[in-house]
This record gives structure tokens, C-alpha cells and sequence, in this order.
């Protein structure tokens, strides 16, 4: 007889998110039990570098997304999209975002990571195409490099801060303990760094000896192998995507 899901070993959300979040409800939703370990926290911008940016925002020939999290700070402070300028999102959950306030998406690709959105506008591209790309205080460079060298001026601003979250080690480390964990998701590589930092490199080992990791695209999984952890990425590069990968790994391992 097939183990129900929530006879499973329960999935640990190391985005920062509250208890009835996007990736938690998603994880519910298919019968599994959740532990939030957030390892990262979003901030607002430090100074006023994006409300200056964004007060010439028409100046631009596109706004290009990477995240769910950099639109907020941008609608904030822009009620409308501005005439005349177009709009990339990394994928269809940040589409989906954009377009409930309103916003036109010229551009989605089909995978939600950065080397399909640089391939996705390359038939746009042209030398001196001006683009404002509000990103994390952690943003690789994969975006405005790819861009650059399609001949784009690139301005990168930041739109929120990527900091260490206050994590609960102590309760953590019961659950490693005990062998306790299922499945760990990691929706960004900076939640593998800042929960490697946070638990210390012994007890991750000891996590990850046991627990699969799954990531929600390549990029993150890099951050897993290039540490030495073996990854699943993610069949589709979304939050639904990563519940349903893991749902499937766990089944696999059961």
C-alpha cells in the first residue's frame, strides 16, 4: 500500500515566508507536512537610489524582472507602467503579479531562470537598448552581463535587500538530530549560503546526508553541488514546480 504524503518525513521552506505562504500552501496542498527554516529576509533598499531611478523611468526601453520580490518596491513607488516601456518577467509567477496591478508583460520565457530571459530578449535587442533592471542587494551578474553583451546599456538598481534571516538553530538541530527531515527546498542560492552559515557546515552535512535537496532551477542547484550536496532541480522553475518535484522525489526515496 502507497504511503500518504503526510506520512512523509516533512519539507523544510528555507524562503523567508509566513506559515500560510506561496511555497508552504503550495507543499500543503499536496499533503505534506512543512518546517519553516527561513535562512533569508527581505529588506527595503538602502538609501534612495530606486525612487530616483524610477522618476525617469520612461527614459528606459524596457524594465526587466528577475523576481516576484522586485516588483513590489517598484509599484510602490510607480503607479502605472510608464509610456513606452516595455516589460520582461523571469517567469510566469512574476508575470502573474505584474499583470494583477495592471502592468503589460511583453516577455515571459519558458523557464523561469536567467539564461532563458537573456535568450528570450535577444530578438529585441538592440546597440544602446537602455534597460532598468531592479534587483536584489545579491543579484548575480548573469542578467546585466547577458544583457551587455547583446548590446543593452544596463542599469541595475537595487530593489530590496537579501539578508540573513534569524533562524531558530537550536530547534533545527533537534531535527537533524533525529533524522527528522525529509526534504530541504531552496528557491535562491542565497538561501543555501545563509543556511549553511547559520547552521554551520557540519550540520548541513548531516541535513543533507539524509534529506534530499531540491532547488527551484540551475542556478540554485549550483550553489548545492559547487558545496558538495547532491540537488534535484525543480521540473519547472516556480514555486508549484518545486512542491511537486519534491512530492515526487519523496515518493521516489519512500
Amino acid at each position: 500500500m502507497n504511503a500518504a504524503p503526510t506520512d512523509f518525513k516533512p519539507v523544510v521552506v528555507t524562503r523567508a515566508e509566513a506559515p500560510n505562504g506561496p511555497l508552504a500552501t503550495e507543499l500543503r496542498t499536496l499533503g505534506l507536512n512543512v518546517l519553516l527554516w527561513p535562512a533569508i529576509a527581505t529588506a527595503p533598499p538602502r538609501g534612495d537610489d530606486l525612487e530616483r531611478t524610477l522618476n525617469r523611468a520612461q527614459d528606459f526601453d524596457w524594465i526587466v524582472f528577475a523576481s516576484r520580490n522586485a516588483v513590489a518596491p517598484v509599484l510602490e513607488r510607480l503607479a502605472t507602467p510608464p509610456a513606452g516601456v516595455r516589460i520582461a518577467a523571469v517567469g510566469k509567477s512574476t508575470a502573474h503579479v505584474l499583470r494583477q496591478r495592471g502592468w503589460p508583460v511583453d516577455v515571459v520565457p519558458d523557464q523561469a531562470e536567467a539564461g532563458s530571459l537573456i535568450a528570450a530578449l535577444a530578438p529585441y535587442a538592440k546597440p544602446g537598448m537602455r534597460v532598468l533592471y531592479p534587483a536584489s542587494s545579491r543579484a548575480l551578474p548573469i542578467i546585466a552581463k547577458g544583457l551587455t553583451q547583446l548590446g543593452a546599456h544596463v542599469t541595475q538598481v537595487e530593489a530590496y535587500r537579501t539578508e540573513p534571516a534569524t533562524l531558530n538553530v537550536d530547534d533545527c538541530r533537534k531535527w537533524i538530530a533525529s533524522n527528522g527531515v525529509g526534504a530541504v527546498t531552496f528557491a535562491s542560492p542565497s538561501a543555501v549560503i545563509d543556511l549553511q552559515q547559520a547552521l554551520g557546515k557540519d550540520d548541513l552535512d548531516r541535513l543533507l546526508a539524509h534529506a534530499a535537496a531540491v532547488a527551484i532551477g540551475p542556478t540554485t542547484a549550483r550553489a548545492l553541488t559547487e558545496r558538495g550536496y547532491s540537488a534535484v532541480v525543480a521540473e519547472s522553475a516556480n514555486l508549484a514546480g518545486l512542491a511537486v518535484t519534491t512530492l515526487r522525489v519523496l515518493q521516489k526515496r519512500h
